[in-house]
Parts: C-alpha cells; sequence; structure tokens
C-alpha cells in the first residue's frame, strides 16, 4: 500500500514558487533543466525536521511557516555610503570587494583593482553562458533539500580563482546585502578554487542596510577547493540581520598538504545554520576551524559541521564559543569520522558555551566515528555560567558589576576572537562583541 506524504503549506508554497518564477531565473536550457531536478529532489526531501536526527534541534517545518517571493534580478538602489553604513565596522578592513544586493550582483559597488592574482566571476554569468549540464552543479548533487531549493533558486555569487602560487596580501571581501522595505527570500552560491601553492584571505559578510526589511529568508552554499600546498584563511560574518532565516551550507575539500582555516562569527539573527561539511582529499591536510556567537532574545543559532578524515597524516582543530541570553538557544553538533585508511589522524573538537540566563539553552552533540588504530582524537563540550568568585573578584577591585559582568564575556568570547588573524576583521568583529555587550543592537 502506498501512504502519500503529506506537503506542508510551505513546502507546497515553495514548489509553487519556483514554478512562478522558474522561467526568470538566470540559466541556460540545460541548467534550468537541473533546476527541476533541482526542486523535485526538494519535493522528495521536504523541508527537514526533528525527526531527522541532523535536523533534530533545528526543525525548519517548525521555523518556516510562510514563504518569502524569491529575489531575482533585484535593482535595488544602494550608493557606496549606504554600503559603507551596512558594512559597520567592517568597513574598514582594508580588502578588494565583491558586492552583492539581494542576490543580485552588483558591480558598480565592486573594487576589485589591483587585484592580481585573484579571477572574481559570478554565478549568475557562468550560469547565463553555460551549455553543459554541470554549469549548476558547482558543490555536488544536491544532498539534502536545503542545498536542492538553494540549487533550485540560486541567483548569483562569487566565483573565485586564485592563481597557482599566488599570495594575496588583501583580503577578498565578499559582501552579501539585504536591502529594501519589501521582505524576500535570497539564495546565492559560491565557488572558490585557490590553485596549488597558493595563498589567500576571503571573507564573506552578511549585513543589512538599516531600514530594510526586518523579515528576510537566505539560502547561502560555498564551495572551497584547496589545492595542493595551498593556504586559504576564509571567514564568514552574518550580523544584525534581524528576524531573518539564514541558513548556510559550506563544503570544504582539502587536497595534499593543503590548510584550511576558517572562522564563522554570528549575532543578532532570527533563526541561523551554519553547516560545515570538510573532506581530505590528499595526505597531510590541515584545518582549523573555529567560530564564535552572540545571542539574546528568542535568537536560534546552530552550527553544525562534518570533519571526515578521508586520507592518513590529517589534522583537525575545531574551537566554537557561544553566549546565550534571554531565552536564546545554541545548537552545536560536530562530528569527526576517521576512515579506516586514515592512520596517523589527529583531531581535536571543543564547544563552549556561556549562559546568561536560566531560560536560554544550549544543544550540544559531539560525535566521534573512528575506523583506524592509530589515531589521537578527542573531543569537548562545556556549558557553565559566570562564575561568581571571578565576578565577586572584579567588583572586590572597585569594577562595577555591569562591567565586570562585560569584562568576563568578553574574555570567555576573546579565546575565539584571538583565532581571527587579519588585525583589521578581529577588531571589526570585537567591535561587534562590544556592541552587543552594551545592548546596543537588542532587536
Amino acid at each position: 500500500m502506498n501512504v502519500a506524504v503529506m506537503k506542508t503549506k510551505a513546502e507546497q508554497a515553495l514548489t509553487e514558487a519556483f514554478e512562478a518564477v522558474a522561467d526568470r531565473l538566470p540559466g541556460s536550457a540545460a541548467v534550468k533543466t537541473q533546476r527541476k531536478e533541482a526542486i523535485g529532489r526538494f519535493g522528495a526531501f521536504g523541508l527537514p525536521h526533528r525527526r531527522i536526527e541532523e535536523w533534530k534541534y533545528t526543525d525548519l517545518r517548525a521555523h518556516i511557516k510562510d514563504v518569502l517571493p524569491p529575489s531575482i534580478g533585484d535593482q535595488t538602489p544602494l550608493t557606496i555610503g549606504e554600503l559603507i553604513v551596512a558594512l559597520g565596522p567592517l568597513a574598514h578592513v582594508d580588502a578588494h570587494r565583491v558586492v552583492f544586493v539581494n542576490g543580485q550582483h552588483r558591480a558598480d559597488l565592486d573594487d576589485l583593482q589591483d587585484a592580481n592574482g585573484v579571477t572574481v566571476t559570478t554565478l549568475g554569468a557562468a550560469l547565463s553562458n553555460a551549455t553543459e549540464p554541470s554549469a549548476l552543479d558547482l558543490v555536488g548533487q544536491s544532498r539534502d533539500a536545503i542545498t536542492a531549493l538553494n540549487a533550485a533558486f540560486a541567483t548569483d555569487g562569487a566565483m573565485v580563482e586564485i592563481a597557482a602560487g599566488s599570495n594575496i596580501s588583501k583580503p577578498l571581501l565578499a559582501v552579501f546585502v539585504r536591502a529594501g522595505s519589501e521582505a524576500r527570500s535570497v539564495s546565492v552560491r559560491n565557488v572558490i578554487k585557490a590553485g596549488d601553492g597558493a595563498t589567500a584571505t576571503i571573507v564573506e559578510a552578511h549585513v543589512v542596510l538599516p531600514g530594510a526589511a526586518r523579515e528576510g529568508q537566505s539560502n547561502g552554499a560555498s564551495s572551497v577547493t584547496v589545492g595542493t600546498g595551498a593556504d586559504i584563511y576564509h571567514a564568514k560574518v552574518a550580523v544584525d540581520l534581524g528576524k531573518c532565516l539564514h541558513l548556510s551550507n559550506l563544503m570544504v575539500t582539502l587536497g595534499e598538504d593543503a590548510t584550511y582555516r576558517g572562522f564563522q562569527f554570528s549575532t543578532g539573527l532570527g533563526v541561523a545554520r551554519n553547516e560545515i561539511n570538510v573532506i581530505y582529499a590528499g595526505e597531510g591536510g590541515k584545518l582549523d576551524l573555529s567560530g564564535a556567537y552572540l545571542a539574546r532574545g528568542h535568537e536560534h543559532i546552530d552550527t553544525t559541521l562534518i570533519v571526515d578524515h578521508a586520507v592518513p597524516n590529517c589534522m583537525s582543530r575545531e574551537l566554537f564559543k557561544g553566549v546565550l541570553d534571554d531565552q536564546a538557544r545554541g545548537v552545536f553538533q560536530g562530528k569527526i569520522i576517521v576512515q579506516p585508511d586514515a592512520q596517523k589522524t589527529d583531531g581535536k573538537q571543543m564547544s563552549q558555551a556561556l549562559m546568561l540566563s536560566p531560560d536560554a539553552e544550549f544543544d550540544s552533540k559531539p560525535e566521534l566515528e573512528i575506523f583506524a588504530d592509530d589515531v589521537v582524537c578527542g573531543h569537548g563540550t562545556t556549558t557553565a555560567q559566570l562564575d561568581e568568585d571571578l565576578l565577586f573578584y572584579c567588583r572586590s577591585r572597585g569594577i562595577p558589576e555591569a562591567e565586570s559582568r562585560a569584562l568576563l564575556i568578553d574574555s570567555f568570547i576573546g579565546e575565539a576572537l584571538d583565532k581571527v588573524e587579519n588585525e583589521e576583521l578581529r577588531s571589526a568583529l570585537v567591535g561587534y562583541a562590544a556592541d552587543w555587550l552594551k545592548g546596543a543592537n537588542r532587536g
């Protein structure tokens, strides 16, 4: 007996929204065929919900009740001055810049002068010129509902090629701005390829223009391929997006003796899920992944990562720290897989949360799946409140209570922020954290 699966109102609306805009999405006939296949896969998956283990703590069926109209070919006016305002402290990072507004590339806001060794194009242009079905299949087959939705609706994104042997002195700042008074959904997809021996820093910033709609939905996917011996630092910053639902998928592939150092910073988001998948494709790969998040109100921030040690002699380090106030909820799911041939693997993972309210919640699920016997792996997680003894110590030296609490919170989150290598970027993130501590950015 066949049992029909009931679709939620949002699942039906997403399929109907695709049918309504399919002809306006960029891409050749081959790309349009891939998009239809992707929305078909989404239909088979449905929105992830709590009965799926990986989504137990972030039930999208519960979070997505209404579907916003997709943003396609957006022409919302935005000046350089407004962009600077939207960037806030990030505007002080000296960087080459490529800008997308509501999921659409804005060449007039770019600054790519003297970006020697880096070639930046856009997904929208690649899709429009594509003649091969592989054009949209830039991060592999859509393996779940969210990446399938991204493949169906993706309008644009940054395609970055870093030439082999290049040493890029200034970071590349890829900016994704939400603007306009109408709440919309935005889907972007980035592809970053670092040639053998290349060295570069890439900063991905998701910001909102002051006065823009407080509601919004975004679905971003990024693929980073690090060539043999290359060394890439990649930071993703998502700040003050209001009540936005922010979904992000990152796929990293490490070549032989390659190094990927990543950082994820999130604050001021409604509901966010940052999913990171790392695969070692060559021996000697090194991963140093860290992050920090701050949440209050009813904000919900989920960090889910899978590190797949598929080959021998590779190393991974992960450190994530979160501060949760009011009824905010933090989620950390971190899985390290060591495949049977991945001998001499060295993997360590730590997740820590600081609870500022008895109503805040932190769910942590560190996992190790080890199928090799000559490895060194460990993981840990902690959840704690502010140390009353340290608070008393600060106050006994004349520091007011509010300032003492801020000092201790800053010290806690600072251990993660210290992992940010670019001084200007670290200073910007410290500024966001300081504003959060003052309550200046309360929604």
